[in-house]
């Protein structure tokens, strides 16, 4: 059975993750939290383009502005 996405997402809260974004930026935080629609809160943020690299703080994302989402740890994503 296939872990839904909602589950997947309390198990990476307070893990750094990165996300791939639409637009080609690439965002790096701390999981604060996260709903149904995927939108996302993340802390310590920063943001990496091919020009730019910055630092955000606190990011309210909106879900369907992102492509895929990493936990480098790789333990948040893996079954109980």
């Amino acid at each position: 059975m296939d872990t839904p996405p909602h589950a997947l997402l309390e198990r990476m809260l307070q893990q750094r993750i990165v996300l791939q974004l639409k637009d080609g930026r690439v965002l790096a935080g701390r999981l604060l939290g996260g709903d149904e629609h995927m939108n996302l809160v993340l802390d310590e943020v920063e943001e990496k383009t091919n020009e730019v690299e910055r630092r955000l703080g606190r990011v309210v994302l909106r879900g369907s502005n992102v492509v895929s989402l990493q936990a480098p740890s790789g333990v948040a994503a893996r079954g109980p």
